[in-house]
């Protein structure tokens, strides 16, 4: 999880000053210490994590989708009346590219810590029917009862629902999960559709 946080934060230092959501330093920055709050007051304990720790996990990725969101809001207005960005192919398709993987990363960790009450929550037990349903739970055949989702786990999520645009192998069981995996392929889709076809007319 820290290492997505600190990618996200990477990435938002490579867009141009239009998608970014605040002044440059602004996002790593609130990034920054809040993960340093989580590492400090929660150090490898994950099993321990209190009430006012999940608070913040939660206020980190909700910044971080945030964040994601209005990137991709700002994108599509370059894109529509013509931003700098979009008349060179080659930085229309890095500020492009930056902004989906952010999505991704945001988005991942966004089921990470909703998913079945948060990863402290599912260190102990699992519920009955989670959020989110991956394969391990939904076939009896593997044994799997002891088995954890882990934040690769999520990731792989996040990445295939923004590239197939819809549910692989994870299926979304609770409305919220239906409503954020909706929410992430319109973003996906807009920025896949309208970069490529902008970098497409650009190089023509």
């Amino acid at each position: 999880m820290a290492a997505a946080v600190v990618a996200s934060a990477a990435l938002t230092l490579l867009l141009p000053d239009t998608l970014r959501l605040g002044p440059r330093w602004a996002l790593p920055l609130a990034e920054g210490l809040l993960l340093v709050a989580l590492i400090s007051g929660d150090p490898g304990r994950i099993s321990r994590r209190s009430t006012v720790l999940r608070s913040m996990a939660i206020a980190l990725v909700v910044v971080l989708a945030g964040s994601a969101i209005w990137s991709t809001v700002q994108l599509i207005d370059d894109l529509i009346h013509g931003g700098t960005e979009t008349n060179s192919a080659n930085a229309l398709l890095l500020a492009g590219g930056s902004v989906w993987i952010s999505t991704v990363l945001a988005f991942s960790l966004l089921y990470f810590e909703l998913d079945s009450g948060g990863p402290a929550t599912r260190a102990h037990h699992m519920p009955p029917t989670p959020a989110l349903a991956f394969p391990q739970q939904l076939s009896p055949e593997l044994n799997a009862a002891h088995w954890r989702p882990h934040y690769v786990d999520y990731l792989y999520l996040g990445f295939t629902n923004s590239t197939a645009l819809s549910p692989t192998d994870v299926m979304p069981l609770a409305p919220w999960a239906k409503c954020v995996m909706t929410v992430q392929s319109l973003l996906s889709l807009m920025i896949l559709g309208l970069v490529v076809a902008r970098a497409v007319n650009v190089l023509a």
